[in-house]
């Protein structure tokens, strides 16, 4: 099992389990089918540890960490595509001139998917923090989790202060268990429905309220100014950065961090971050799509048949597509696609382009402000990348 995020276990009990991460799964395929068919593995037993995958004991802190934090973001996107989306919609079928002011929610239709939509993105960071919670210390802190997310978003935190409530909650859930060990046993039915959900919730709200809310905003408005302060004399740094990160890893943290960071801007009211972040994602697809078609002496067959996926693939924002090629020959693929990427992400900004869907390619490009420029933006970067590729790489 490869994974990066939180895994029921419960029905491995009494089996021989390899675990490991989703990069050992994509760089270390023959050797871990190798020790699967060898039977070189240890057999899982629920009462090892917790029933979530992140018990292995040779894991470091900071790989727990980010399986924690892709627990709540994976469960966080739904929401945040399906709510973006509406409310990009919102725009599409509003008048302007009817009144500027509430843009968005001016005619009948307009107004019905702001609604939906702005109900659905609202669920965004008590999402992020009760599925954090819930990844670390299972279903006891998910409701404790939701509401320190609902009150990071009423307090101003944002996406950090949602992150320290996930983790926060952790603490709680367990320190109480601990406080409440020594109870009478008469008093076991009423800790799980009375005890626990009062106390943990309570705690929440003040430490919330009175010491993460206060410093995690104050820190938030100041990173949202640094940004806003790059979209002057560097946004071409800026562009550069969003786009590039989004081909280092393909689906990996650095690439996940700056999603997060898009979405983040989205949430504050800033669309030209997600412009350049989903541009630096769309375009690695596109780069060895490009690159395996006209340079077809440079390419396996297989990979000159899996160009024709990559192009659908990249069109539709899914950036791991180039991983294949990129594990092949990681010294030209992933340089030529971080290049691409910045280049995208960098003329997306220049050109102003703007997009509050979080997810979607070329499917919602109606709903992209300045959407030609956008496109464009993506072709120059994909082709400039796909041309250093072909010319990088050596023939078969």
């Amino acid at each position: 099992m490869a994974a990066d995020k939180k895994v029921e276990m419960a029905r491995f009990n009494g089996k021989k389990v390899i675990s490991v991460s989703v990069a050992d799964g994509i760089h270390k395929a023959d050797e871990l089918v190798g020790r699967a068919l060898d039977g070189d593995a240890p057999v899982y037993t629920t009462s090892e540890a917790d029933v979530t995958a992140d018990s292995g004991a040779d894991e470091s802190v900071g790989r727990k960490i980010y399986k924690h934090l892709m627990s709540g973001v994976s469960h966080m996107i739904p929401f945040v595509v399906g709510g973006g989306i509406l409310i990009e919609l919102s725009f599409l079928f509003d008048n302007y001139e009817i009144d500027p002011s509430s843009f968005g929610s001016n005619t009948p239709l307009a107004a019905f998917f702001m609604d939906i939509g702005g109900m659905a993105f609202g669920f965004m960071l008590p999402v992020l923090a009760g599925f954090i919670a819930f990844s670390i210390a299972d279903r006891p802190a998910i409701a404790v989790g939701f509401v320190g997310g609902m009150l990071a978003n009423s307090g101003d935190s944002g996406f950090l202060g949602a992150l320290v409530a996930g983790f926060v909650a952790r603490y709680l859930v367990l320190g109480l268990r601990k406080v409440f060990k020594g109870l009478p046993h008469a008093l076991d039915g009423i800790k799980p429905v009375l005890l626990y959900p009062l106390l943990d919730i309570f705690f929440m709200g003040l430490i919330m309220t009175f010491i993460v809310n206060p410093p995690v905003a104050a820190l938030d408005n100041a990173m949202q100014d640094f940004l806003y302060g790059l979209q002057g004399a560097n946004i071409v740094l800026l562009g550069a950065l969003l786009g590039g990160m989004m081909a280092i890893d393909m689906g990996g943290p650095i690439n996940k961090a700056a999603y997060v960071t898009g979405v983040a801007g989205l949430a504050s009211g800033n669309y030209s971050m997600m412009a350049a972040v989903m541009a630096g994602g769309m375009v690695p697809p596109l780069v060895t799509a490009i690159a395996a078609t006209f340079f077809k002496n440079k390419f396996t067959k297989d990979e000159q048949k899996a160009a024709g996926v990559n192009y659908v693939m990249g069109l539709s924002f899914i950036t791991e597509g180039a991983i294949p090629f990129a594990a092949a020959d990681p010294l030209r693929v992933i340089p030529s696609c971080v290049i691409a990427s910045s280049i995208a992400g960098v003329l997306a900004m220049v050109f102003n382009a703007t997009l509050m869907a979080p997810h979607g390619g070329i499917f919602v490009l109606p709903t992209i402000g300045n959407w030609v420029m956008y496109l464009l933006s993506i072709v120059i970067g994909s082709v400039i990348g796909a041309i250093i590729l072909g010319l990088w790489k050596k023939k078969i």
